[in-house]
C-alpha cells in the first residue's frame, strides 16, 4: 500500500485541479467575458476571426470543459433517473444548483476517474513496479478518481450545513424582531436576506422570490428546508406552516422558535467545551509530553551516561 501512497496525493490534487478548473471554465465562458473580449477588439479597431477568437480563450474552456460535457451528456444517457436525481439533491445540498448540473457531476466523475485511471497505468509501468501492483494501480486510480469528487462534493455539503446551523438562531432572532414590529412574514424573510449574506439569507432570498412569483407559502417553505437537510431548519419550517395553517399568531410563535434556537445553540457549545479535554488527549500523548520528557530527563540522561564511561 506504501507504493501507492504518493499515486493517492498525486491523484487527490489532479482531481481538484480539474474541479477547480472546471468552474473557472464556466464562469470564464459566460457570455458576459465573450462581449467583453469582442468589446475591447472593437475599441482597438480590430477584427478577429472565429479561430482567434477561439484561441484566445484559456485551455480548460477550449480543451477540458467541452471534454467534460461530452462526458456529461454519456452519463447522463446510461445513468439511472433515480442516481441522476440523487446527483441533484446532493448539489441542491450543496447550495451549488446554480453552478453544476447533475449530468455534469457525473461527467466530472468519470473523467476523474478515466483520468487517474490511465495516469495510475502509466505510473505503475514505468515505475517498474511487480505485476499484481501494476494491475492493481489503474483500478485504484479508476476508483479513487470517481469517489473523490463525491467526497468532495460531501464536504461542501457539510460545510454548508454547518453554516446555516449557526447562522440560524440569529436569523429567527432578526425574524422575530421583524415580525414583532409589524412586518409580514414574507417582508421579514426578505429582510433577513437582504441584510446578510451567507447560505441561510440565499435560502431565504429564494424562498421569498419563488413565492413572488406564485409559490405557496408553505410549497416554498417545504423547498427550502429540503435544501438544506438541517433538522432546526425542518422544525422552524414545520412550526411556521402549521401556524399558518391554523391561523395561530406568527409573532407568538417565532418568539417561541427563537428561543428554541438559542438555546439549542448553546447546548451545542456546551457540547464541544465538554469535548475539548478528550480532544486535547491526543496531541498531549503523542505529541507534548514526550517532548517535555525529553526537556526534563535529557540532561539527566546525558550525566548519567558521562559518569557511566568515565
Amino acid at each position: 500500500m506504501g507504493a501507492f501512497l504518493p499515486l493517492i496525493l498525486v491523484g487527490s490534487l489532479v482531481v481538484v485541479f480539474v474541479i477547480v478548473l472546471v468552474f473557472r471554465a464556466r464562469g470564464a465562458g459566460s457570455a458576459g467575458g465573450i462581449e467583453d473580449r469582442l468589446n475591447e477588439l472593437a475599441a482597438l479597431g480590430q477584427t478577429a476571426t472565429l479561430e482567434e477568437l477561439e484561441l484566445s480563450q484559456p485551455f480548460a474552456q477550449r480543451v477540458i470543459l467541452p471534454m467534460i460535457e461530452g462526458l456529461s451528456k454519456m452519463a447522463q444517457r446510461f445513468t439511472p433517473q433515480n442516481t441522476l436525481e440523487q446527483t441533484r439533491h446532493q448539489i441542491e445540498l450543496a447550495g451549488m444548483s446554480h453552478k453544476l448540473k447533475p449530468s455534469q457531476m457525473l461527467g466530472i466523475r468519470m473523467a476523474g476517474g478515466i483520468g487517474l485511471g490511465l495516469l495510475a497505468a502509466f505510473v505503475g509501468f514505468s515505475a517498474g513496479l511487480e505485476l499484481y501492483q501494476r494491475l492493481l494501480a489503474p483500478i485504484i486510480g479508476l476508483l479513487m478518481g470517481y469517489t473523490f469528487p463525491g467526497i468532495w462534493l460531501g464536504s461542501k455539503i457539510s460545510a454548508r450545513q454547518k453554516e446555516v446551523v449557526k447562522a440560524l438562531p440569529d436569523a429567527l432572532d432578526l425574524l422575530t424582531i421583524c415580525v414583532e414590529a409589524g412586518l409580514g412574514f414574507d417582508a421579514a424573510m426578505a429582510k433577513v436576506a437582504e441584510k446578510w449574506d451567507n447560505e441561510l439569507s440565499l435560502a431565504f432570498a429564494r424562498a421569498v422570490q419563488e413565492m413572488q412569483l406564485g409559490k405557496l407559502r408553505r410549497e416554498a417553505l417545504r423547498d427550502m428546508a429540503n435544501s438544506m437537510d438541517v433538522p432546526d431548519t425542518t422544525s422552524f419550517v414545520a412550526a411556521i406552516i402549521q401556524a399558518d395553517t391554523l391561523g395561530v399568531s406568527m409573532a407568538k410563535v417565532m418568539r417561541i422558535q427563537s428561543d428554541t434556537m438559542r438555546m439549542k445553540r448553546r447546548q451545542r457549545a456546551e457540547e464541544k467545551a465538554r469535548q475539548a479535554p478528550v480532544k486535547m488527549m491526543i496531541p498531549l500523548v503523542f505529541f507534548i509530553f514526550p517532548t517535555i520528557l525529553i526537556v526534563l530527563l535529557g540532561p539527566a540522561f546525558i550525566q548519567i551516561r558521562d559518569v557511566g564511561s568515565s
